[in-house]
């Protein structure tokens, strides 16, 4: 971890005058892996749906993943590969899906919104699929600090390390796969994928980020987080990482360590905020099945936060683009010309995603 910091700080971007508040590396034992046992309430009073769908999947199970550095279980859904007898594939490679802010406390993962995508698109792949079913509004990072448990923080926030380190200590030998792995994420964790590989060089093959902003630690960029982790009860981005511009959050600010992405196979994606087909009333009438006032309203909240905040992630998107660029590292781009802050352009990047970067990346002779 030092040595990546020391190398994303060095030259004219370093500020001497800020804080050094990084923090010590952590042990990462492997956890052990055991059904899921326990139901899981939303924040709308219901239960998590994820639980039901990833039964319906061949291989799909519903775990807790025991976390030593958060010292408690941590729920995940496991697609695991299997034939077309549905018997279980050894040796696949694992592709790990991050959840938006929201997550799966509200019902706004990847099965409770895309379930139907991801079997269309990797059912018949020999790859497995895990979702880390817990971490709404935590940006997947290891806070420095601790925060009250409410209903979306259950204690100690460690997910780097437990993401890239006893996560995959702990299912991928329960899954007998082989050491291939990609990671994508959307909007909050379209930030945390790309942190993850720099984090981590040379452990995933593949990255996916859909709609989000690399950049944590300049002013715009430190807003956004703002707005994001509020929602989980008033946190602030000092709660994650310090002081806006001190080396922890710099080492937590993808637009800086954009140099440890090097080597690395590369999805990048946004859109412009400008309303498409799928932010239209008739298609949310007669595609979603809502009815005149539910499609207004709808039409309504993407037209002006969906547009605002897919407007945003445009201008970091392009302003990591440049970073590449200027450093020769490649990467597969899908600027849409339209598109809100919605699923419709997420479930066109995982299809898109997988087809050009992804797959190419897990499952090179196949």
């Amino acid at each position: 971890m030092g040595e990546v910091l020391d190398n994303a700080l060095a030259g004219p971007e370093t500020d001497p005058e800020k804080l050094a508040n990084m923090p010590e590396e952590q042990e990462s034992p492997a956890g052990t892996v055991k059904p899921l046992s326990r139901s899981l309430p939303s924040t709308d009073g219901g239960e998590q749906s994820w639980i039901q769908k990833v039964k319906q999947f061949p291989g799909g199970e519903a775990l807790e993943v025991y976390s030593p550095s958060m010292e408690r279980d941590i729920p995940v859904a496991m697609i695991r590969a299997t034939d077309s007898a549905g018997k279980p594939i050894d040796n696949a490679p694992t592709y790990y899906l991050l959840n938006g802010a929201g997550g799966s406390e509200q019902n706004t993962d990847w099965l409770a919104q895309a379930a139907g995508t991801i079997y269309k698109t990797l059912g018949n792949e020999p790859v497995n699929v895990v979702i880390p079913m817990e971490g709404a509004f935590s940006y997947y990072v290891d806070w420095l600090t601790v925060p009250e448990k409410n209903r979306y923080l259950n204690g100690k926030q460690m997910w780097s390390t437990f993401l890239a380190k006893e996560l995959p200590q702990s299912i991928e030998p329960y899954m007998n796969a082989n050491d291939k792995r990609a990671v994508s994420g959307f909007s909050m964790s379209a930030t945390s994928s790309l942190l993850l590989a720099e984090h981590n060089p040379g452990f995933y093959d593949a990255v996916g980020s859909f709609s989000g902003c690399a950049a944590t630690s300049t002013p715009l960029p430190s807003f956004f987080v703002g707005l994001t982790v509020n929602r989980a009860g008033g946190i602030t981005p000092d709660q994650l990482w310090g002081p806006m511009g001190s080396e922890y959050n710099r080492y937590n600010d993808a637009l800086v360590m954009a140099e440890h992405l090097r080597g690395t196979k590369l999805y990048i994606s946004s859109g412009t905020g400008l309303t498409s087909e799928t932010d239209m009333i008739g298609y949310l009438k007669n595609q979603r099945g809502l009815n005149s006032s539910q499609a207004f309203s709808n039409h309504m909240t993407l037209l002006v936060e969906g547009g605002a905040i897919e407007g945003a992630m445009n201008a970091c998107t392009h302003d990591l683009r440049a970073k590449l660029n200027a450093k020769g590292i490649p990467a597969h781009y899908n600027f849409r010309a339209t598109g809100t802050h919605s699923w419709p352009s997420w479930l066109e990047d995982m299809r898109e995603s997988w087809k050009t970067v992804i797959r190419p990346a897990l499952l090179p002779d196949a």
